[in-house]
C-alpha cells in the first residue's frame, strides 16, 4: 500500500493537491476536516459533538478522529493506499496513525509538507471564505488555526523527519508545478518495496523445483533452509553436524539453525528485490521468527502460497523420489514419509491459518505438468504483488 500524509498549515493547498494525488495513485482519501463537516451536515451525534470545536478553530478529540478514520477505511478494503489530508496534526496523532497502519500490516511511506508564508495563507483563507461559504474562515478563526498549527502541528514534522519520511515542498506557484514537485519528491524518496513470498505445501508438492524457477523469473533470491542445511552437512560444518540427525529423520531442526542461515543469505544479498522462502516457516514459532527477521531489515512478508496436494499423491511422489538422485533420507521408508506428513499436518497447517488471518494466504493446485504449476504460481505472485502496490 502507498500511504501518504499531506501536511501543511491551513490554506497551504492540501485539498487541491489531494485531488490530483487521488486521481494519479487511486488512493482512499482521509480528510478529517471534510469528514467531520459531513457529519455535522448530517446532524449525526459525532457531528454535533465536533461542531462547537471546529467553529472555534480548535482540534476535535483524538477519539473522534480515530472513529471516523476507521469507519472510512473499512468502507474501502481494496484500496491501493491511503492519502491523509490534515492528519496527523499532533505527535499524539502521529503515534495513533502508526498504530492504525500497523493494524493494516502497513505503514506511512512519506509525509509531504506544503510550505507557504503566513501572509499568503491568510490571503488564501480569506478568499476561500468568500467563494466557499465556509463559516470557519473568518480572520479571527484563521489566526487561531494558524497558532494551533504553530503550537501543536509543527512538532509532527520532527517526528517524521527522524524517520526520514518528512519532505517539504514549496506550496506557492502554479498548481500543476506544485503537483509535479510533490510527485517527484515522493517517487525519489519512497522506500524500496520488497517482494517476499513464502511457499508452503506437503512434502512432495514440488516447492523446491518451483521455488527456484519462480525466483529466476521474478528476480528474487531463493532461500531453502533445507537445501542450505544439506550443504552444511556436505561441508561437515558445525551447523551441518547439529542439523544432520534431524534432517535424516525429516524432523524440524532447532530454530537457531535456520535463523543463522537466513540471516547469512539476506546479508549476502543486500541489493535483492526480495526473497522466496521455500518450506519456511514450518511452525508457528518460525512464522514469528520470519516476521522478526524481515522487520529487522525494514521488510515484511508480501504473501504466502500453499501448493495443494493430496496425502496419497504426496506419498506416491516421495516414494518415487527415493529411487532418484534427488532422494532425501526421509524418503527411504513409508514410516519416515508418514512421520513427515504428520508433522506438516500438526505443525505447519496452523501457519497457513496464521497467514490467512493476515490476509496473506493464497493457494494453487500442485498437480499437473510442471509448467502448468509454475504458471499458476507465477500468476499468483503477480497478483499478490499488484495487491500490495
Amino acid at each position: 500500500m502507498l500511504n501518504i500524509a499531506l501536511f501543511g498549515p491551513p490554506g497551504a493547498g492540501k485539498g487541491t493537491q489531494s485531488k490530483k494525488l487521488l486521481e494519479k495513485y487511486n488512493l482512499t482519501y482521509i480528510s478529517t476536516g471534510d469528514m467531520l463537516r459531513s457529519e455535522i451536515a448530517e446532524g449525526s451525534d459525532l457531528g454535533m459533538e465536533a461542531k462547537s470545536v471546529i467553529a472555534a478553530g480548535g482540534l476535535v478529540s483524538d477519539e473522534l478522529i480515530v472513529r471516523i478514520i476507521e469507519k472510512k477505511i473499512s468502507t474501502d478494503p481494496h484500496s491501493k493506499g491511503i492519502l491523509f489530508d490534515g492528519f496527523p496534526r499532533t505527535t499524539v496523532q502521529a503515534y495513533i496513525l502508526e498504530g492504525l497502519l500497523l493494524k493494516l500490516n502497513s505503514q506511512l511511506n512519506c509525509m509531504i509538507s506544503l510550505e507557504a508564508p503566513s501572509e499568503e495563507l491568510v490571503t488564501r483563507l480569506l478568499l476561500r471564505a468568500k467563494t466557499s461559504g465556509r463559516t470557519d474562515d473568518t480572520l479571527e478563526v484563521i489566526k487561531v488555526r494558524l497558532k494551533e498549527y504553530d503550537d501543536k502541528t509543527k512538532p509532527v514534522a520532527d517526528f517524521y523527519a527522524k524517520k526520514n519520511k518528512y519532505f517539504p515542498v514549496n506550496g506557492v506557484g502554479d498548481i500543476d508545478d506544485i503537483f509535479n514537485n510533490i510527485v517527484e519528491t515522493m517517487e525519489s524518496n519512497l522506500k524500496k518495496e520488497f517482494t517476499n513470498i513464502v511457499i508452503l505445501g506437503k512434502p512432495g508438492s514440488g516447492k523446491g523445483t518451483q521455488g527456484k524457477f519462480l525466483a529466476d523469473k521474478h528476480n528474487l533470491v531463493y532461500i531453502s533452509t533445507g537445501a542450505l542445511m544439506r550443504q552444511e552437512i556436505l561441508d561437515d560444518t558445525e551447523i551441518g553436524r547439529i542439523a544432520k540427525p534431524y534432517m535424516d529423520k525429516g524432523e524440524i531442526v532447532p530454530d537457531e539453525i535456520p535463523i543463522r542461515l537466513i540471516e547469512r543469505v539476506i546479508e549476502d544479498n543486500r541489493d535483492a528485490n526480495g526473497f522466496i522462502f521455500k518450506g519456511f516457516p514450518r511452525t508457528m514459532v518460525q512464522a514469528y521468527i520470519l516476521d522478526g527477521l524481515l522487520q529487522r531489515e525494514d521488510m515484511h512478508l508480501t504473501g504466502m502460497i500453499e501448493m495443494k496436494l493430496t496425502t496419497l499423491k504426496a506419498v506416491k511422489r516421495l516414494s518415487a523420489r527415493a529411487h532418484t538422485d534427488r532422494a532425501r533420507p526421509y524418503d527411504m521408508s513409508t514410516d519416515l514419509i508418514v512421520n513427515r506428513l504428520e508433522q506438516y499436518r500438526e505443525k505447519t497447517l496452523p501457519v497457513n491459518e496464521y497467514y490467512r488471518k493476515q490476509g496473506k494466504f493464497n493457494s494453487i493446485k500442485a498437480v499437473g505438468p510442471e509448467e502448468d504449476v509454475f504458471n499458476r504460481l507465477s500468476e499468483k505472485i503477480e497478483e499478490i504483488s499488484r495487491t500490495n502496490l
